[in-house]
């Protein structure tokens, strides 16, 4: 796209969101509201009541549309596939319904208006509180069961999270675009590349780890908590979008926070409740600082390579700026510094 050309989703209006709906077999009543995404557009919608709407599919859905030239259809489906494993697993995932589309062939995954998109049921839930060690323990068993499933399989389509993707290649993106300040450009990538000479020591040295099919994006936004007592209760997962390759650790250093004495108290009842069911490879643990160093590159990148998204300067006004840039220097410095240090125990 030129600089002035209009963004994707600029054309992704309500009648088009209720069209696609309506080439799926599904029929709205009018009722949408934009759930919180930046990297796609995510919608919860109302159906009609019977006669017309499907009944089977409860009173409201959750269309997803991907952001276009993100993923191929086949990374998709891939997506899909691990959801649909889980919940034959019986893991509380959040998966997309197959629905017959405008080809008359039942998928997943379907197309209108120049966009892929999917239909998922609709689940309440609130984040969990994770200064709860009982939580934390709850959340730690079902991890081990995604990992489980996720351990049985490659994926053959989406990439691995390693230093070449998430830092690499990312620094490379940043520079290549001219999206560092002049003034601040040679600091970070003396920091950026101090910073990847450790972690790629570390990684090293903690040896060959094994790879498996992850959430990949663990975060406490991305588990709905029902509370006991209800319905389902205890947590469930959503959001399978950055789902890939890598260790098992990648999926449970997102749920720590706080000082390191309070890390260790959360690790330590995230892995009570992981290993009743999966032992983690205690090597792993090394690897966490270095996960956050990718990821903390990885996120700049992110930013800058959807700047021209609409929503992007609106929501994220500071990128860009000389001082977000001369602290993104210093987060590399302290983060070199996290990583020589001793690894989390437990």
């Amino acid at each position: 796209m030129s600089e002035h050309s209009p963004h994707p989703y600029e054309q992704l209006t309500p009648d088009v969101v209720l069209d696609a709906m309506a080439s799926v077999g599904l029929w709205g009543d009018g009722r949408l509201l934009a759930l919180s995404s930046y990297e796609n557009r995510v919608y919860q919608a109302g159906l009609e009541a019977e006669p017309g709407g499907d009944s089977a599919l409860g009173q409201k859905v959750v269309l997803k549309f991907y952001r276009p030239g993100r993923w191929s259809d086949a990374q998709i489906l891939e997506e899909h596939q691990f959801a649909d494993e889980l919940l034959a697993a019986e893991v509380p995932m959040v998966a997309a319904f197959k629905l017959r589309g405008s080809a008359g062939t039942m998928s997943s995954l379907h197309h209108h208006g120049g966009f892929a998109f999917s239909v998922s049921p609709w689940r309440g839930g609130r984040r969990p509180e994770l200064q709860e060690l009982s939580v934390l323990e709850w959340i730690g068993r079902f991890l081990a069961r995604i990992h489980t499933v996720g351990a049985a399989r490659a994926f053959v389509q989406r990439p691995a999270l390693d230093l070449q993707s998430f830092g690499h290649d990312c620094a490379k993106w940043l520079l290549a675009g001219d999206h560092l300040p002049l003034d601040v450009a040679s600091r970070w990538q003396r920091a950026f590349a101090e910073a990847m000479q450790v972690a790629q020591g570390v990684w090293q040295e903690a040896g060959v780890v094994q790879q498996l099919r992850l959430h990949g994006d663990c975060h406490p936004g991305n588990i709905l908590w029902t509370p006991e007592g209800s319905a389902g209760a205890g947590p469930h997962f959503v959001d399978l979008d950055d789902a890939r390759m890598g260790p098992a650790v990648q999926d449970l250093w997102m749920l720590l926070s706080g000082d390191r004495a309070q890390q260790l108290h959360q690790l330590g009842a995230l892995l009570d409740g992981y290993e009743t069911l999966r032992e983690l490879d205690r090597r792993e643990l090394a690897l966490i600082e270095v996960l956050r160093t990718l990821r903390l590159i990885h996120y700049s990148a992110w930013l800058a390579q959807r700047w021209r998204d609409p929503i992007f300067p609106i929501n994220f006004p500071w990128f860009g700026s000389r001082d977000y840039w001369q602290g993104q220097v210093d987060i590399l410095i302290e983060q070199t510094e996290a990583m020589q240090a001793p690894p989390l125990v437990a």
